[in-house]
């Protein structure tokens, strides 16, 4: 099974997500860190699964969230892109 390593601002965007959805009900934030867990899992059984969305960069959709897990499949890990709103800039993270 491969590791999986974040960029920081995607570790950045993750932890800020919870806390804002944390602010809005309580165990809300969990519940997000769950869904983008079970993305992360279920890109480590079979990354190839998901779609090509620009050159190397592959897009996970969550379940019940709005938020994409981008990450490039490498021989050695998955690097963790982003964890992007779908609604919002759907293009600033691509100078990672």
């Amino acid at each position: 099974m491969k590791a999986v390593a974040f960029h920081a601002d995607a570790e950045t965007e993750l932890i800020e997500a919870a806390a804002y959805y944390e602010a809005q009900q309580c165990d809300l934030g969990k519940r997000f860190l769950t869904s983008v867990q079970d993305a992360i899992n279920r890109i480590v059984v079979n990354p190839l699964l998901y779609p090509v969305i620009e050159l190397d960069v592959r897009r996970c959709l969550t379940r019940t969230f709005p938020f994409g897990v981008l990450f490039r499949d490498r021989p050695d890990n998955i690097q963790v892109i982003a964890v992007m709103h779908l609604h919002r800039e759907p293009t600033y993270w691509k100078n990672r």
